[in-house]
């Protein structure tokens, strides 16, 4: 029982040993892993259009300590110069309180705040996870033995455990004006270290610093979920490298309405014959052809023909 005793001792003091030089060469293989993905987010050399985030209804982020991943994509897109971001969250709920004042007569001559200035988001990006696991296999080594040892050292020993930590995230793209889901990419994210309850790596460094997510640079299972959405991030961006980067013209055009009695003819001309007659308030689908003040469209029974734009409104 002794031997045994002293066996165990001896494990114990040398996984202190080692204990005492690895965190730093954790911290450092962290580090290093984090600068490698970190130059893994694609560039790109034009925008594709312009993107806002919305946050998922099912908060998946609270039940593993996080906060929302909106701020960490926010990073992603600024730094790979694919999207335009728009602000839809608490930025531009500010923004609209000052467009309030703006109409109520209250800001100061000459702010040159008003209608028709917001961008339109031709994308929708939203961030979900579908599965994760903080501590898969975790097994507390120092735990086994640490009783052994009193003070410091055995706290130390006790804290050592071996984990292997996994994310799944997805991500996916809705097209604004058609609501297809114009994109979806999948992310895995894993790490395996030896973690030390006294300390351990991180993202830090100023990485991701100062941006809102500091519950993912400094826990393990946030690291991941970085990793995770970088590769998800990645594979989104090669998926809609193809698109136009004019989404708004390439865009099936807005229905009009007609705004007071008239025709369909079959000719962008007053002497065109008359295909139907037009009620107003009847919605029109513009095919995209024009000659001078005329727009061709069709009904919703497929007639075509010929309509002065005098007539339409665009529907809303």
């Amino acid at each position: 029982m002794r031997l045994g005793k002293s066996v165990a001792v001896a494990t114990a003091l040398c996984l202190t040993a080692a204990s005492l030089a690895t965190p730093a060469a954790a911290q450092s293989s962290v580090r290093r892993k984090t600068e490698e993905k970190k130059a893994e987010i694609p560039t790109c050399s034009h925008r594709i259009g312009s993107i806002a985030i919305r946050e998922p209804d099912n908060k998946w982020w609270e039940g593993l300590g996080l906060e929302s991943p909106e701020a960490l994509l926010k990073i992603f897109v600024q730094r790979s110069g694919c999207f335009t971001l728009v602000d839809r969250g608490k930025g531009f709920e500010l923004a609209q309180q000052e467009r309030a004042l703006a109409a109520g007569g209250a800001l100061q001559g000459g702010s040159n705040i008003g209608g028709g200035q917001v961008r339109a988001a031709d994308y929708i990006l939203v961030p979900d996870i579908v599965s994760k696991n903080a501590n898969a296999g975790g097994t507390n080594v120092g735990g086994l033995i640490g009783g052994f040892m009193g003070g410091f050292a055995g706290a130390l020993v006790s804290g050592i455990s071996i984990n292997s930590r996994t994310a799944d995230v997805i991500l996916s793209v809705t097209n604004v004006r058609t609501s297809e889901q114009q994109a979806m990419a999948e992310g895995h994210g894993s790490k395996t270290d030896v973690g030390f309850s006294l300390g351990g790596g991180g993202f830090g460094g100023g990485v991701f610093g100062g941006a809102g997510v500091s519950n993912y640079q400094n826990t393990a299972i946030g690291q991941v979920v970085v990793l995770a959405y970088i590769d998800a991030y990645t594979k989104l961006v090669g998926e809609m490298g193809g698109l136009s980067d004019a989404p708004a013209q390439t865009a099936p055009s807005q229905t009009v309405t007609l705004s007071r009695p008239g025709v369909l003819r079959a000719s962008p001309n007053e002497r065109g014959a008359v295909v139907r007659t037009l009620d107003p308030g009847m919605i029109l689908y513009p095919t995209g052809q024009e000659d001078g003040v005329w727009r061709e469209v069709s009904d919703e029974v497929g007639n075509k023909g010929w309509v002065s734009n005098a007539s339409l409104s665009l529907a809303r």
